[in-house]
């Protein structure tokens, strides 16, 4: 899977987590991905703990944290809703 493609799997909508960036479609945070696994807590555990999480999407929040330790802005539209 592409880096972007990666990427599109994250939202933020200042109305779901404070406007933290999370998981597409889940009120799961990218820190909480990435704290998780920071504290040694592996793939497989993680997924087995938040079972609507891919593994596509923990890379997913990997990337993201990649791009913020790059101190890059990484464009993430904000949710539109009816």
């Amino acid at each position: 899977m592409r880096r972007q493609e990666l990427l599109d799997r994250i939202s933020i909508d200042p109305r779901v987590c404070f406007g933290k960036p999370c998981i597409r479609g889940t009120r799961i945070g990218v820190s909480l991905i990435l704290d998780n696994l920071a504290a040694g807590v592996s793939e497989k555990d993680l997924l087995e703990e938040y079972p609507q999480l891919t593994p596509d999407d923990i890379r997913a929040a990997i990337a993201y944290g990649a791009e913020m330790a790059r101190e890059r802005f990484v464009e993430i539209p904000l949710e539109q809703r009816g």
